[in-house]
């Protein structure tokens, strides 16, 4: 169940790629969806919990996270942010501190060093060092107890590593949250993999963020009551303006679902 006992956390989440907020399906076919600095203050005011900044082309294209973006963001927001994308080293992540983040997200560049995570734990505590971690259900296997592949480079290389074992490796190495993304699932709206999210929420001691396939208020409550979740993130139905961080808030409170109001 939820580790913290305390309030679910329902979390805003802006990919970023050349300065802009966007959003695809599977990680593909991005269309623009606005200004990040504008899109950070609305789901503020909307009642967001966190907001999650992932700049999805820095690693791919080998450059750094957009540091005065981040400082940009960071200036207007008063919740906490996690900024991802890109950080290969100690210096990125103190970087970003110091622009404002709260919290970094490691994702390639953890798999690629697995010891970037307890650099990072150590040197800015566990509370910073989110892993995040895009998960693909194995081709072959057992539907009914499923391995998931942990892929990397924004979705575009498929590891091999089974994605709960490589989790289970990143708590030892003292992370402080897991941000789960359901490749299969992701800009999909069909629901959150709730198979998946369990599993790690379950196994692990740490909180977990449920990510990939958020529709409406239905999927949360599923995903908080059938998938333990600690938070939960979603990008496509905040941005289409579908439902505001509040609306979605109120209904899964009538599930008798502790969030912050």
């Amino acid at each position: 169940m939820s580790h913290n006992g305390l309030c679910r956390r329902i979390i805003p989440c802006l990919d970023v790629a050349g300065g802009r907020t966007v959003k695809g399906v599977n990680f593909s076919n991005l269309r623009d969806i606005g200004d990040p600095v504008e899109l950070a203050q609305r789901y503020e005011e909307e009642g967001a919990d966190e907001l999650m900044f992932l700049d999805i082309s820095a690693t791919h294209e080998e450059r750094k996270t957009v540091f005065d973006l981040v400082e940009r963001v960071a200036y207007k927001l008063s919740i906490p942010f996690t900024v991802g994308g890109g950080i290969s080293n100690l210096s990125d992540v103190e970087r970003l501190l110091n622009c404002g983040a709260e919290k970094v997200s490691v994702n390639s560049s953890a798999v690629k060093r697995p010891e970037l995570v307890s650099e990072i734990a150590f040197a800015c505590g566990s509370q910073c060092c989110v892993v995040a971690i895009d998960a693909r259900m194995r081709k072959d296997t057992d539907k009914e107890d499923p391995i998931w592949d942990v892929l990397v480079q924004g979705g575009r290389q498929n590891t091999g590593l089974d994605a709960f074992a490589w989790a289970q490796k990143c708590v030892e190495n003292g992370a402080g949250e897991i941000l789960l993304t359901s490749w299969d699932r992701d800009g999909t709206q069909d629901g959150f993999d709730l198979k998946l999210t369990r599993k790690f929420s379950d196994g692990l001691p740490i909180p977990v963020i449920a990510s990939g396939g958020a529709s409406g208020p239905g999927s949360f409550i599923e995903v908080f009551q059938e998938g333990h979740a600690d938070a939960a993130l979603a990008a496509t139905i905040f941005h289409d303006g579908m439902w505001t961080v509040q609306k979605l808030k109120d209904e899964v409170k009538k599930a008798k679902i502790a969030v912050r109001v």
